[in-house]
């Protein structure tokens, strides 16, 4: 549903014009300067533009997305009542982007001040007159500048994932609007488990259950515990072991649960490793070498430890993560990144070959056919070219056979 103060500059040409000038969001202008669209496959409503050729997109979700002529989007607001409440308190908001709270109120006030000063002195000497009256006439209450530079900063860092907006031709990303750091893939992709970790070290048995009866979460917790070692987890460590070895097969998480119960080198914990040793012949090959005697375990833990896990998590290969995203349904998360891994790669075949894979396995078969198409462009043989255009080939019918099975 439109918003009320959408619907009422739409409906009252004075309010649409002093939102236009000097705020600059002119229902005019809602045409964008390409095709674009959401990675996400979401829908986007132009709703305005500015006299610089950009564009405020209204999103499904309610948030504004704003994309300027150059190839730059970020979220500037969770609707457009809130959008609108910022344009119109901090009307040179795009000298804004690169402030943050942690500013302090002195330097975000002197800039606003200068701002604003230029404003006045060159073509609106009744800022405040205008802004006074809109605030009014849209149901506004007056703001601190300083609370409205918070509220577009958390804005902007809300843009990704769910708001990654493409060149709908060439399916490149638009750059981020602000330069602030983003939190590497990792450590979104580990939150959950991080939480489920704190909870099971509450010692609440119902919320052991919970957890460890859960594969997504008890995959994402026992990675969590990988890189926070605590020597009073043994016991829900085990509880996690257990309910992974009666659940799944031979996996990563498996070996990573008998890890770390033991690296506490406890002679009671040899029966249970044991017992997940011998369970099936995938498992005994795939914890190969576990000592039959408990002394042993701890020395056999370390080394396992420290030639396929350890405590960084940023020495982790990015496919681990990858995974964990798909397994938790982080789809978005890992689409985003590797969208920005995309456009980033140059020409380094091995990479782009990798990223065509992982972008086939989230389903985003646009994406891994560019990627597979820079891959094939830098073949130099006949064989390699061909089994490229295979590879290209079964991309495009998988993507055919998607569309249709959603029809």
């Amino acid at each position: 549903m439109t918003e009320r103060a959408l619907r009422l500059l739409r409906r009252d040409p004075r309010l649409a014009e002093l939102a236009a000038f000097p705020f600059a969001f002119d229902l005019s202008r809602a045409d964008h300067v390409e095709e674009v669209r959401l990675a996400s496959g979401g829908p986007l409503e132009p709703i305005a533009g500015d006299d610089s050729g950009g564009t405020y997109f209204l999103c499904a979700d309610g948030a504004v997305l704003y994309a300027d002529s150059e190839g730059s989007a970020g979220v500037i607001g969770d609707s457009v009542d809130d959008a609108l409440e910022i344009l119109v308190g901090l009307p040179g908001w795009h000298d804004y982007v690169g402030l943050s709270p942690t500013d302090g109120e002195a330097r975000i006030l002197t800039e606003i001040a200068d701002t604003e000063g230029d404003f006045r002195e060159d073509c609106v000497p009744d800022l405040d007159a205008r802004r006074a009256e809109l605030r009014a006439a849209l149901g506004f209450s007056e703001c601190s500048p300083v609370r409205l530079v918070a509220r577009l900063h958390a804005a902007l860092l809300r843009t990704e994932p769910d708001h990654l907006l493409l060149n709908a031709v060439e399916h490149l990303a638009y750059q981020r609007l602000d330069p602030h750091p983003r939190p590497p893939l990792w450590e979104q992709v580990l939150a959950k488990g991080r939480t489920d970790l704190a909870l099971l070290r509450t010692g609440d048995r119902t919320v052991w259950d919970g957890v460890a009866g859960d594969r997504t979460r008890r995959v994402a917790a026992l990675r969590a515990a990988q890189y926070d070692r605590r020597n009073t987890d043994r016991a829900l460590l085990r509880h996690l072991l257990k309910h992974e070895a009666a659940n799944a097969s031979m996996s990563d998480e498996l070996r990573l649960a008998v890890v770390l119960v033991g690296l506490h080198c406890l002679a009671e914990d040899l029966p249970l490793l044991r017992e997940v040793h011998e369970t099936t012949y995938d498992t005994w090959c795939g914890l190969a070498g576990l000592p039959e005697e408990a002394g042993q375990v701890q020395d056999w833990a370390r080394s396992f430890d420290a030639s396929n896990y350890g405590v960084d998590p940023d020495d982790e290969p990015e496919s681990t993560w990858l995974e964990l995203a798909r397994e938790q349904g982080m789809v978005e998360v890992a689409r985003t990144y590797l969208i920005r891994e995309l456009d980033d790669t140059g020409p380094d075949a091995a990479q782009l070959a990798v990223l065509a894979d992982e972008l086939a396995l989230i389903g985003d078969y646009t994406q891994a056919m560019r990627a597979q198409r820079l891959y094939r462009s830098l073949q130099d043989t006949d064989q390699g070219r061909a089994a490229a255009d295979a590879r290209l080939a079964e991309l495009r019918r998988r993507a055919v056979d998607e569309a249709a099975a959603e029809s």
